[in-house]
């Protein structure tokens, strides 16, 4: 049985203008996983999230939870899928964390590079641009990707 990646990218403008605890610095659904994600390679789902990680990759961001302080459209997306009920592994990753990555780090077996597995180069690039461009617009710890599995 195939493992699904479910998510959307977030931001939080206010939080730049504002600061991160003004009422209006709210985060925002920005783009949703599916429009730029063209598959499951799940040596960058270990990778990034330990999902399906008989690589033995040091997860970056493990089993989070659903963000308390999740979007609206983020909210509406998780719902749709059944929430915590019939989705797994839900969590995420700022920007900010994503630019301290070692990229260089391997596997258990020191073959796979976590830059092959799910760097600039792999399926997940587009993801990483587009988390980029808005962290350039918005700070790198207002900008993150909240995932879960199906």
């Amino acid at each position: 049985m195939s493992t699904d990646v479910i998510g959307m990218i977030e931001c939080r403008p206010g939080a730049r203008l504002w600061g991160p605890d003004d009422e209006d610095s709210v985060w925002q659904a920005a783009i949703d996983l599916f429009l730029l994600n063209r598959g499951n390679s799940y040596d960058g789902l270990a990778c990034l999230f330990g999902v399906r990680n008989s690589f033995g990759f040091r997860p970056l961001a493990e089993g989070r939870g659903f963000p308390h302080d999740a979007s609206d459209g983020l909210h509406g997306d998780f719902a749709a899928y059944g929430g915590p009920d019939d989705v797994h592994g839900t969590t995420w990753l700022t920007w900010a964390e994503l630019a301290e990555v070692d990229w260089q780090e391997t596997d258990a077996s020191g073959t796979r590079s976590r830059a092959s597995a799910a760097g600039a180069g792999s399926d997940w690039g587009r993801v990483w641009s587009v988390m980029r461009v808005l962290s350039e617009v918005h700070g790198a710890e207002n900008v993150r990707l909240v995932v879960w599995f199906h």
